[in-house]
């Protein structure tokens, strides 16, 4: 059952209770100028979508929901990271890790946020199946290992469109392209590990990483509303509000529920319904309010299109373009093999035109104009580059259909990932405040 309007207010409203010193300065009644329901706005719908703004601004109880969780934070998550005054940065990246890894009970004196934060994760939501979950995470395992390293990097910039979600990222450093190339191998680190078997489960690496994430996204707010004058809340409401979550963990089914919908269908098949239950279930880990997370093709299109409905757009070249041009130059791998010089070559080709062909409706003259040129070579590389990868894809697809290879083929892709993630790097999942610059927009 879906929380009421007054139940996700009030506890919107009890973040300032909750922690005076961080909130004590947020306008919990006012909606921030990034909250948009005026005709005639321009909203993140301008990309393209099944409904109109006219149609989805109609639903006022989900407006509403909108309204309300652009200004609600992780509660939990943020009450815990709020402790780094007096237990250090380390201190409390070293304790969720044993929490993760062993059980609260393993962490000497445990501070009631942290049990809080795990038993927070621990609730199992009445709505999980963990066998569709591994379901859905063998179905995304050959996408993942043959397509994701490619589209990774465009994927990722596709966030960076809108000054009023991208700031902070812009604020953390991520405008250096080191710090670029860290945050895109962490983001591919985060989503092949919870891919992998068992993951998920409370004490598997997805679940830790989860954990990772979520406190990083806390430490971001409680670095930024902590310094005078780096946060602009009545323009950008709450920082990293927990719906922004939506634009990464749910982009997939997204694009499938809609599919799904354009094929003439309303439901999904079992692979599919596997593929929704794991995203919904990650989602639900790094903190996505439960009545965000549809479980049919029209409830996930919906409310995707309703927080684009609302999401007031803006370009911004200082923060925006910035964030692009960074991510785009950034070096993903340090492979100095023929392999690896040949697949940066490959990969930087290829995310350039996925991001234009995903985001931008195939528009090469837009995706220019906001830093991200596409050449002829680059069209011609990725033309080559996609018949290989949908062959394999292919070829694990059908081996999958066949007993006596099917597995043999997922431990052959489980292998793959494996050495993905040991390619990408230890991922920190951490925020140093020292980085940390005004970005204004113009």
């Amino acid at each position: 059952m879906r929380p009421s309007i007054e139940t996700i207010a009030s506890r919107v409203r009890s973040q300032k209770q909750l922690l005076p010193a961080l909130y004590k300065d947020m306008d919990f009644e006012t909606p921030p100028e990034r909250f948009s329901t005026r005709v005639g706005d321009d909203t993140e719908l301008r990309f393209g979508a099944r409904l109109t703004r006219e149609d989805l601004l109609a639903d006022t109880d989900m407006v509403a929901r909108f309204r309300e969780y652009t200004m609600l934070g992780d509660i939990t998550g943020d009450a815990y990271a709020a402790l780094m005054p007096r237990y250090g940065f380390r201190p409390l990246v070293d304790r969720l890790v044993t929490a993760c890894e062993k059980g609260i009970g393993a962490v000497p004196d445990a501070p009631p946020e942290l049990r809080a934060l795990i038993a927070e994760m621990e609730r199992t939501p009445d709505w999980l199946d963990m066998t569709l979950v591994e379901q859905g995470a063998r179905e995304e395992r050959n996408s993942a290992a043959n397509l994701a390293p490619f589209a990774i990097r465009g994927a990722f910039i596709a966030t960076f469109l809108n000054k009023y979600s991208a700031l902070p990222m812009a604020l953390t450093g991520t405008l250096s392209h080191a710090t670029a190339a860290r945050r895109v191998k962490e983001t591919a680190t985060f989503f092949t590990t919870t891919i992998l078997p068992g993951a998920l489960e409370r004490y598997g690496s997805g679940f830790q990483a989860a954990a990772m994430v979520r406190l990083m996204h806390s430490m971001v707010r409680v670095n930024v509303l902590s310094r005078p004058g780096m946060w602009d809340a009545k323009t950008y409401g709450m920082p990293i509000p927990q719906l922004d979550q939506m634009p990464a963990g749910l982009i997939p089914i997204y694009f499938l529920s809609n599919d799904v919908l354009k094929g003439g269908r309303t439901e999904f098949t079992v692979a599919e319904r596997a593929r929704v239950e794991l995203a919904r279930y990650r989602c639900y880990l790094l903190g996505l309010p439960e009545d965000l997370l549809g479980d049919t093709p029209e409830d996930i299109v919906r409310i995707w299109c309703t927080r684009s409905a609302t999401l007031r757009y803006d370009y911004d070249d200082a923060i925006c373009g910035g964030l692009l041009r960074a991510t785009m130059e950034a070096e993903l791998s340090q492979d100095q093999s023929l392999s690896g010089r040949v697949f940066r070559r490959l990969e930087r080709s290829f995310s350039r035109v996925f991001f234009a062909k995903a985001f931008l409706g195939g528009d090469l003259q837009r995706a220019a104009e906001l830093g991200v040129p596409i050449s002829v070579r680059d069209r011609l590389l990725y033309g080559s580059t996609i018949l290989v990868i949908l062959l394999r894809m292919f070829a694990y697809r059908l081996c999958s259909l066949l007993p006596i290879l099917d597995k043999m083929s997922d431990r052959r892709l489980v292998t793959r990932l494996k050495r993905q993630v040991v390619a990408y790097g230890h991922a920190e999942f951490t925020t140093n405040s020292a980085e940390y610059k005004p970005a204004t927009a113009s």
